[in-house]
């Protein structure tokens, strides 16, 4: 008997900087580690994505699969795993599946509405041509339920994971903090919030180390540091490298992530797996994914922001949290992720 073919799109792992290329990165490898012969498994990547050549086999994403994709009628179970996906749900037969990441557009004041509604009109055509919807977050799948109702008797939630990262005892990163230091990366957007961090360095003595790819939006996080007077102790490290970025969040002081529009927040588990008291806005998933174990800022005026922190750091050290931040981070693998995306893959042919 043949096993179910199983195509797992992972269109969207084109900068190494992303967070879905690191979602794709965790999950792709987990599927392949938790599979066990179970299904027959194809990757759908751009050609530049060399991360999974000789691990599966690959079709890879030619521009002209937007009109025609000569294996339409190949496979058995179509795991599109995030919402932009290249190759569209009505080019192909089989039972489909969507991973949603977030619709963050209605939560960002700064969208014409006219944008948002046609962003969620997109997702509510490809979520009407799958059979099953997964989200990150049961957040996430409140928001699906609120502007997409139809949409409620297909959803799921799974959890992604978070790789425990590790580096070498003597690694050194392009930048090497010459002080104590608070880490945070991303893309340096206003919804990240990174120009709200400078606050924090008032009264002490710590660096502020941003990592992610910079944007214009670079210079407002400047002009709030002049404004702490804290400029020098500010530091836009640009994209940083898989060992750079673990060693930051390994010898970091405190992760910080202001963010207002996270589906889920990886970065924020990849910091407690080091042990980290990780400091986050009290908007869209992060509450649930930082559960009791995080500190919180409600709003973001410096005074209660600095308060918050320096209450936090006191908590965090004497009440020795680190190992109870750590088995919170721990709920979150992606070998757990894989299985239950196997489920439901198994679901979906038994349906």
């Amino acid at each position: 008997m043949s096993k179910p073919a199983v195509l797992v799109t992972f269109d969207s792992m084109k900068n190494p900087n992303s967070g879905y290329f690191s979602f794709g990165k965790g999950l792709g490898n987990a599927l392949l580690k938790q599979n066990l012969g179970r299904f027959k498994l194809t990757y759908y990547l751009f050609r530049r994505t060399t991360f999974f050549n000789g691990m599966v086999d690959i079709i890879h994403l030619l521009r002209f699969h937007r009109i025609f994709f000569p294996w339409y009628n190949k496979f058995d179970v179509i795991h599109f795993t995030d919402q932009t996906c290249r190759l569209r749900p009505y080019r192909v037969k089989g039972k489909k599946i969507m991973t949603i990441h977030d619709i963050n557009k209605v939560h960002l004041q700064f969208s014409p509405q006219k944008k948002i509604d046609a962003h969620i009109n997109k997702i509510r055509k490809f979520i009407s041509l799958c059979d099953k919807v997964v989200t990150i977050s049961e957040f996430v799948a409140k928001d699906i339920v609120r502007f997409i109702p139809e949409a409620a008797d297909k959803l799921s939630v799974i959890y992604n994971g978070a790789d425990k990262l590790e580096v070498a005892d003597d690694h050194s990163p392009q930048y090497l903090p010459k002080k104590p230091f608070l880490f945070t990366i991303g893309l340096l957007s206003p919804q990240k919030g990174f120009h709200l961090l400078p606050a924090l360095l008032e009264g002490n003595d710590y660096e502020l180390v941003i990592s992610g790819i910079e944007t214009p939006h670079k210079q407002k996080i400047i002009e709030e540091a002049q404004k702490f007077n804290c400029e020098k102790r500010v530091i836009v490290t640009g994209p940083v490298s898989d060992d750079d970025k673990a060693w930051y969040f390994k010898n970091c002081s405190a992760f910080l992530f202001p963010s207002i529009a996270e589906g889920f927040g990886l970065p924020v588990i990849e910091a407690m797996h080091f042990g980290k008291p990780v400091f986050l806005a009290k908007y869209t998933s992060l509450p649930e994914i930082g559960g009791d174990v995080a500190y919180y800022f409600d709003n973001f005026e410096p005074k209660h922001m600095q308060e918050v922190f320096a209450k936090g750091m006191d908590d965090f050290h004497k009440g020795d949290r680190s190992a109870k931040v750590m088995a919170h981070a721990d709920k979150f693998s992606w070998e757990k992720t894989a299985e239950q995306y196997f489920k439901l893959y198994e679901n979906c042919l038994n349906g």
